[in-house]
C-alpha cells in the first residue's frame, strides 16, 4: 500500500485558537464513599469537575483515577491534561502526525474526555502520562516495541511506556515454569489496572502421569494457586479487584469438577456465612473459599450442541497422551452445567465454532480464550485497548441522533487507540510482538438502554434492533474505514498478508448482516 505523510485532523468541537477545558463551566464537589456502616472508604473535598458531570460519576474518577501519591490529584482536569501529556508523547511517537494536527487531535480528544462523549479504557486513566506530568517512576519489567530497533525490547521504568491496555489473553504450558509465569505476569496486569484471560486446557488432569514417574496434581490446583495469586493483587492499587478469565474445553479430564467448582465453593461460604461468618465480598468468608476471584467459561464446540437431547456421550481425553480418560452423557454434562450456572452464575459458555467464524487472523492460530469480561477474543498472548463512546450524549435537545459528531468521535478515539499500542508496555515479550505484529483495537458505545429510553422506543422492538444494527454498522465502518486511512500512513500491520483471506471473510460476513438491518426506518 502506498504510503502517505500524515493524517488530517480537522476541528469539530474546538476552535483553532482555544483550549478545550476553557469550553466548560466548572463546579467543586466534596467526593465521598462510604459503606453500609457508615465506614468511610475515600474522601477528598473541593474536587473541580465540569458542571455536568453527575456526583457519581466525580467520586468514581477521583476514588479510582486520580493519582493519590508524589503528585496528588484533585481535578477532573489535572486528570484529562495528564492523560493528554501522555497521548502527546505516543501521538509522535507514531509517527502519523504533521505540523499543527497533533495540537488539534489531543484538543478534540480532550473535548471529548472532558463532555463524557467518550472514554478509554481503565489503564489509560490510571497510568498514561504520569510519567510526562509528574515524572512518577515504576520500577517494573515489561516489554515495548522499539521504533528505532524494529524490536521489542526490556523497559524497567513501567510509566516510561505505560500499561494502558484493558484486556489481556495469555497461553499457559503444560509445566510448572509455564504455570508460574503466568503467575508473574498476571500480577503485573492486575497492579497497573488490566484484567487477563487464559484456556488451562494444556494442563493435564489429576493423576495423569508426569514424565519423572509421578502424577500430576490436576488441573484444578492450580487454578486454586492462581486464584489465590489474584486475590493477592489489588487493581490498579485501589479496591478494584483483579479480573481474570478461566476456560475450558468441554473435554478436558477434570471438566466435571471444573464445572462444579465455583458452585462447590459457594455452598462451603453459605455455610461458614449461616455459622456467623461475614457475608462481605472481602470479608473472611469468601477470603476462605476458592475460585472467588475469576470468571470460569466452558468452551462448547457445535458437535456438543448437537448433540443435546439425542442420548449420545461425551469423550474426556487425557492431556498427555489423547487416551479416553471418561465417556459422560452429553445431557448428564449439559445439566451440570445448567444446575451450576443457575446456583452461582458460572460457569459461562464460549462458543468455540461461532467465535472462530469471525476470527480476523484465522492463518495464525485459533482462538482459544478472552479476557474477563469476553468482549474481546482473539490470539493467546495478546492484549486490547478499549475505548467507548457515551450514545447519550450524541443526541439533541429534540433526541435526534448527531451522525457527524458520531462519525468524528469514532475516528478521533480510534487513532487515539492506535496511538497507544506500540508506545505501551506489556508483562511479556510474546504479548508485545503480538500487539505491535497484529494491533488489535476495540471500540464500543455505552448506555444503549438509555439512548432508547431518551428517544421513547422500547428496549425488545424492532426500533431498538434497527437502531442498534444502525449504531453498531456505522461504528464498524468507520473502524474499518479509519484502519485503511492509518495503513496509509504506517503500513498494513505485519500479520495482514497471511491474514488477508480471513480478514476479509469477516469482513464478508459484516456486510451480509447489513441486509438485516431495517434501512427503512426512520433514523
Amino acid at each position: 500500500m502506498k504510503k502517505s505523510k500524515s493524517l488530517a485532523i480537522q476541528s469539530y468541537f474546538v476552535g483553532a485558537k482555544q483550549k478545550a477545558r476553557d469550553l466548560f463551566s466548572w463546579k467543586k464537589h466534596d467526593s465521598k464513599i462510604s459503606g453500609r456502616n457508615g465506614e468511610i472508604y475515600f474522601q477528598l473535598k473541593g474536587v473541580k469537575a465540569p458542571s455536568k458531570w453527575s456526583d457519581t460519576a466525580i467520586d468514581i474518577a477521583a476514588s479510582k483515577y486520580f493519582r493519590k501519591t508524589v503528585k496528588k490529584e484533585n481535578s477532573i482536569e489535572a486528570l484529562v491534561e495528564r492523560i493528554s501529556l501522555g497521548l502527546r508523547s505516543a501521538a509522535k511517537n507514531s509517527g502519523m502526525f504533521a505540523g499543527a494536527d497533533l495540537n488539534v487531535f489531543l484538543e478534540e480528544i480532550k473535548f471529548l474526555l472532558y463532555s463524557q462523549k467518550a472514554a478509554f479504557n481503565s489503564p489509560v486513566w490510571f497510568n498514561l502520562g504520569l510519567k510526562e506530568a509528574y515524572g512518577i517512576s515504576s520500577k517494573s519489567a515489561h516489554f515495548a516495541w522499539d521504533e528505532n530497533k524494529k524490536q521489542v525490547a526490556a523497559v524497567r521504568d513501567a510509566y516510561l511506556r505505560p500499561q494502558t491496555s484493558a484486556c489481556f489473553i495469555q497461553s499457559v504450558e503444560d509445566n510448572l515454569e509455564s504455570i508460574f509465569d503466568l503467575v508473574k505476569s498476571e500480577a503485573k496486569l492486575f497492579k497497573y489496572g488490566s484484567g487477563s484471560g487464559t484456556n488451562f486446557s494444556s494442563l493435564r488432569g489429576r493423576n495423569e502421569f508426569l514424565s519423572s514417574g509421578g502424577t500430576s496434581s490436576g488441573l484444578l490446583s492450580f487454578l486454586d494457586v492462581l486464584d489465590k495469586a489474584a486475590g493477592a493483587v489489588k487493581s490498579g492499587g485501589t479496591t478494584r479487584r483483579a479480573a481474570k478469565m478461566v476456560c475450558v474445553d468441554l473435554d478436558h479430564p477434570e471438566i466435571e469438577d471444573f464445572i462444579n467448582w465455583k458452585w462447590h465453593e459457594e455452598q462451603k461460604a453459605r455455610a461458614l456465612i449461616a455459622s456467623g461468618y461475614s457475608a462481605e465480598i472481602d470479608g473472611e468468608t469468601y477470603r476462605t473459599v476458592s475460585g472467588q476471584n475469576a470468571n470460569n467459561s466452558v468452551r462448547v464446540g457445535d458437535a456438543f450442541m448437537k448433540a443435546l437431547g439425542k442420548n449420545k456421550k461425551w469423550k474426556l481425553k487425557n492431556r498427555a497422551d489423547g487416551k479416553i480418560f471418561k465417556t459422560v452423557s452429553v445431557d448428564e454434562l449439559w445439566k451440570q452445567i445448567c444446575e451450576a450456572a443457575w446456583n452461582c452464575a458460572d460457569p459461562g459458555l464460549q462458543f468455540t465454532d461461532s467465535i472462530n467464524a469471525f476470527h480476523t487472523a484465522a492463518a495464525t492460530a485459533p482462538i482459544r480464550s478472552s479476557n474477563p469480561c469476553s468482549e474481546y477474543m482473539f490470539l493467546d498472548d495478546s492484549a486490547c485497548n478499549l475505548a467507548s463512546l457515551n450514545l447519550t450524549h450524541f443526541l439533541d435537545q429534540d433526541q435526534n441522533f448527531k451522525m457527524n459528531e458520531y462519525i468524528h468521535c469514532l475516528r478521533l478515539m480510534f487513532i487515539a487507540q492506535e496511538c497507544l499500542v506500540d508506545f505501551s508496555s506489556y508483562p511479556t515479550l510474546k504479548i508485545a510482538q503480538n500487539s505491535h505484529d497484529y494491533r488489535p483495537l476495540g471500540l464500543g458505545f455505552a448506555n444503549l438502554g438509555s439512548f432508547f429510553m431518551q428517544k421513547g422506543i422500547a428496549y425488545d422492538s424492532p426500533d431498538a434492533r434497527a437502531w442498534a444494527g444502525f449504531l453498531s454498522s456505522v461504528m464498524s465502518g468507520v473502524a474499518y474505514n479509519t484502519s485503511a486511512e492509518m495503513a496509509e500512513v504506517r503500513g498494513s500491520f505485519a500479520g495482514f498478508s497471511k491474514n488477508k483471506k480471513s480478514m476479509q471473510n469477516v469482513m464478508s460476513k459484516h456486510r451480509q448482516a447489513l441486509k438485516k438491518i431495517a434501512w427503512e426506518d426512520d433514523f
